[in-house]
């Protein structure tokens, strides 16, 4: 009810009373119609826990409780820590849909389809299931072949010797699509140190960890006008293309090639054009302007080995390598505007720029908006700051803005960003889009290739009070300074390309140089979900107080070990205050006080001048570091401090596996957090709790006497 229905049911003398003493009963009302409002929407709420479709994260384990569904006993505990519901963790130990089809599955106990759908529904993660023991050699009977031609000929087909001549059998040698017969092997296939897959007991389940994301109709990298030589990442970089998963059309088929994340080949693109291009599937080229009449037919596509460039198509073709991401045009005839492409990548997680889901910040919904791109009012991010800032000259009220960005576009027109007193400026990406920032350097001279934010402030520590929120961007090419009076920076979901600019093989241009460089200027800095390069902090010279610097769910790469993450100049200690959670840092921090490391891995020289305050928990680092007091850090918790060292699957900006740990890893630091996740960026996975959880769905509705084992691809 509202507060005037409430105060409507008192009897006209209160109401009159109240009145004549200014209204204390009315305000009173207010705020009980406040908690009433609260209350009532929590018995609804209530109403919505009932069912497994509706209810909240923590009711989950409850509705199992009631249909049989066990929980592992470190999870339980886990589980009771109120903490750990905002890290996720209650959907990735007891996933909603794995409790809903606890019913079903019992009674689907045996099948191959159901141990893919327990993949996918426990932990997440596309997965085929293998019988092997329709891939042993077999010895085929004579009597038999006489009796029963035709089944004798279906066996026979299996277990031979190798055809050279079907390469696309041989491309898939070794992996989960694997066609050929193998001999009996002794090692069980759920064996934890030798596992063998061939028995006739055995049974793998292949799994992909990593993700697809799209990029749509995003600028190709042109490197020779003149050989029409592209790359599909607009970074210039190599990057190998994969394929956009289908739906499988029931849950009794087990998966092939185009229902998994899956690298293409370029034999199985060749064999298989139809089902990988177009648009709307997993890559795309367009030569035109036009949207639908520009669309390279299929006709004309044709699959090429391009590592060296020498590959030249006939006239109207054009050549494309999925395995390194380049195509080739005719030469001559690279067209005048962009070519354009459709493609997929392979990652973790949802971190740095991308087309993904990104939740709007709560204060952009109120601010002035100016779009930018194609068909919008504004065709570049100078232009639009422009007009915001005539706008606002006569209109105080006008001091917030969103600066969005609507089309994958490249744009190389920003170069500075000044702020007024009170500004409150957001630059952010549109919903499913990833434009990307390339610094190219001042006009008219070779200047430093820099986005220069400049906070115009006088000297006042009251009036600096701008703030900028950098959302959804990919900056290459160069380094974001932050000058002057500017009160907080905030970068989500962005990527400042590691060592400025790659190579094609992805090696950084610029190793350990600043991809953020903060100088005389009092900004608090906060960065969630991204992925940086190193970190520059030039403190005033008339500082009380240090810098502030927040790192969230984010990696910060100086590309090198050695090289300098954070700090400050002449390789000295930063002065800032570094709070950091869930984060992966290679190379060294110098910090002068920490006020919490939490979850992260420093795969570097750690250095905190002040060691009488803040704590490190639940972290690796190296050991002797100078640092805060530790509680339950890697290596110090381990006995053999040798062997516990980080072993990523690659630290190579670009790579499908960047910042991974690799399986070898130490089980002490894959399950080091506070949680029983890994520490580092990927924390949020919670990778080792899905295959916990895996584990013990396979064994409660695998049969007596089959052996299952996991294989993860990727």
């Amino acid at each position: 009810m509202t507060p005037d229905e409430l105060y409507s049911l008192l009897p006209a003398v209160h109401r009159r009373r109240d009145a004549e003493q200014g209204g204390p009963l009315r305000a009173l009302l207010t705020i009980v119609a406040e908690q009433a409002a609260v209350v009532q929407e929590d018995i609804e709420r209530l109403y919505d826990n009932w069912f497994i479709e509706t209810c909240d994260d923590w009711v989950v384990p409850y509705i199992g409780d009631l249909v049989g569904y066990e929980i592992l006993p470190g999870f339980a505990a886990a589980l009771s820590d109120d903490t750990s519901r905002a890290t996720g963790l209650p959907s990735a130990a007891v996933p909603r849909r794995d409790v809903a089809d606890t019913v079903v599955n019992r009674r689907r106990k045996g099948t191959l389809a159901l141990l893919e759908d327990l993949a996918s529904d426990v932990a997440g993660w596309p997965a085929r299931v293998v019988e092997y023991r329709r891939l042993l050699c077999v010895t085929q009977p004579v009597r038999r072949y006489t009796s029963d031609g035709h089944n004798a000929r279906r066996r026979s087909a299996r277990g031979g010797l190798v055809d050279v001549r079907r390469a696309g059998t041989l491309d898939r040698l070794g992996g989960p699509f694997d066609e050929l017969a193998r001999t009996v092997e002794v090692p069980r296939a759920g064996s934890t140190r030798r596992p063998g897959r061939y028995g006739i007991q055995s049974v793998g389940l292949h799994l992909w960890r990593l993700r697809t994301y799209s990029v749509t109709r995003a600028p190709a990298y042109c490197l020779d006008r003149d050989r029409a030589c592209y790359t599909f990442n607009v970074l210039a970089v190599d990057t190998p293309l994969f394929t956009a998963p289908v739906p499988e059309p029931s849950s009794y088929h087990v998966a092939d090639e185009t229902n998994v994340p899956e690298p293409i080949g370029r034999r199985a693109l060749a064999e298989r054009l139809y089902d990988y291009y177009g648009p709307g599937k997993s890559l795309c080229v367009w030569t035109g302007p036009d949207a639908e009449d520009s669309v390279v037919p299929l006709g004309r596509i044709v699959v090429a080995d391009l590592c060296d460039w020498q590959y030249r198509p006939d006239a109207g073709q054009v050549a494309v390598d999925p395995v390194l991401g380049r195509l080739v045009l005719p030469p001559g005839t690279a067209p005048a505007h962009d070519v354009r492409v459709t493609y997929h990548h392979a990652f973790s997680g949802d971190l740095g720029g991308g087309e993904y889901p990104r939740p709007e910040p709560a204060t952009a919904g109120a601010a002035e908006r100016y779009r930018v791109g194609p068909g919008e009012d504004h065709h570049s991010i100078a232009d639009a700051l422009g007009r915001w800032r005539e706008e606002k000259r006569g209109h105080p009220g006008k001091a917030e803005a969103v600066v969005e960005i609507t089309a994958n576009e490249v744009y190389e027109d920003l170069t500075d960003i000044r702020l007024d007193p009170g500004d409150r400026l957001t630059l952010r990406a549109a919903d499913g889009v990833r434009p990307v920032i390339r610094l190219t350097g001042r006009r008219g001279g070779d200047g430093p290739r820099a986005l220069t934010i400049t906070g115009t402030a006088s000297g006042c520590r009251s009036e600096v009070t701008a703030r900028i929120v950098l959302d959804g961007l990919v900056v290459t090419g160069g380094s974001v300074r932050v000058r002057g009076g500017l009160d907080r920076l905030v970068v989500r979901h962005c990527t400042f390309v590691p060592g400025w600019e790659l190579e094609a093989r992805g090696t950084p241009l610029a190793p350990g140089a600043p991809s953020l460089d903060i100088s005389d200027s009092p900004v608090r800095t906060e960065v969630h979900h991204s992925v940086l390069g190193a970190v520059l902090v030039v403190a005033r010279h008339d500082a009380t107080e240090p810098n502030r610097v927040e790192l969230c769910d984010s990696v910060l790469d100086a590309t090198l070990r050695e090289a300098s993450a954070l700090g400050g100049p002449d390789d000295g200690h930063a002065d800032v205050l570094l709070t950091a959670r869930r984060t992966t840092v290679i190379g060294s921090v110098r910090a002068r006080a920490v006020e919490l490391l939490e979850n992260c891995l420093l795969y570097g020289e750690v250095s905190i001048d002040r060691r009488d305050q803040g704590s490190v928990r639940f972290c690796w680092l190296p050991q002797d570091s100078p640092t805060p007091p530790r509680f339950h850090c890697e290596p110090d918790h381990s006995g053999d401090r040798a062997r516990v060292v980080p072993h990523f699957a690659s630290t190579r900006y670009g790579s499908p596996d960047y910042v991974r740990l690799a399986d070898r890893c130490a089980e002490e630091i894959r399950r080091g957090g506070d949680n029983g996740s890994e520490p580092g960026a990927l924390h949020h996975l919670f990778q080792p709790q899905r295959e916990d959880n895996l584990r013990t769905r396979l064994a409660e509705y695998t049969p007596a006497g089959c052996d299952t084992g996991l294989f993860f691809v990727t």
